[in-house]
């Protein structure tokens, strides 16, 4: 609809759903910049996100129970200002965020897998389960339920908002988003799985990467970090 580079913008700003008030005040600067009309812009805006938001209610529908947070906007532990939840470096006075309580939001990633995963230790005695597992490898219709409900755990997870969690969350990902085997051994049993895992944990990543690209301009150490892996899992 619009050039290519405001496009790029706003796919940045919606990743999560949410556009904070410095992504607003950049991407109405640039509309500007390109002659568009505010008005006609902020529609455009509103409606992108609300597609967004409407795309991520859908998944966390079939996620068995797992909600998505909300996020929500801090102040600046030195001078109180209200900043953005993905600043690492308070825009009104340059203090470090690094202090802000982290909520590890992967360790928590983390124990939903795990209690799924539970559910296929206890279901993996029945006959049933048993029979179905046998069917499902023989016919190679891809994951099964405990796998898809895994899957759609990770999609839905919402990206993490601190400095912390966000080198944490990509650094401990980024293993799991790297596929395994060559053109010849990537769809053997032992690797097929794990890719298809792998594009999960790598769509999420390039989500963190995103966001990162556009709220983190003001702290390039961090940035950095978060592109040095990005470039390794070949997310532009």
């Amino acid at each position: 609809m619009y050039s290519e580079e405001i496009e790029k913008l706003i796919k940045y700003a919606i990743v999560d759903g949410k556009v904070s008030s410095k992504e607003r005040k950049i991407l109405l600067r640039k509309a500007a910049e390109l002659g568009i009309a505010k008005d006609e812009f902020e529609m455009v805006l509103d409606a992108r996100i609300y597609e967004v938001n409407n795309q991520n209610k859908n998944v966390e529908k079939g996620s068995s129970g797992h909600q998505k947070q909300p996020v929500k906007s801090a102040k600046c532990p030195n001078c109180q200002a209200v900043i953005d939840s993905y600043s690492t470096t308070c825009s009104y006075c340059n203090h470090s965020i690094v202090g802000r309580a982290s909520n590890s939001s992967i360790q928590h990633l983390f124990v939903l897998l795990t209690k799924a995963e539970s559910k296929r230790r206890q279901s993996s005695g029945s006959f049933l389960s048993s029979l179905g597992n046998f069917y499902a490898k023989a016919l190679i219709i891809g994951p099964n339920k405990i796998d898809r409900e895994k899957m759609e755990i990770i999609s839905s997870f919402p990206i993490p908002t601190t400095k912390a969690d966000i080198l944490e969350f990509i650094s401990l990902a980024y293993p799991k988003a790297k596929q395994s085997g060559n053109c010849f051994t990537r769809y053997a049993d032992k690797n097929k799985l794990h890719n298809e895992f792998a594009l999960v944990w790598k769509n999420k990543c390039r989500q963190i990467v995103m966001k990162a690209k556009f709220s983190m301009k003001n702290d390039p150490e961090t940035l950095n970090e978060v592109l040095y892996y990005a470039k390794k899992l070949g997310i532009d």
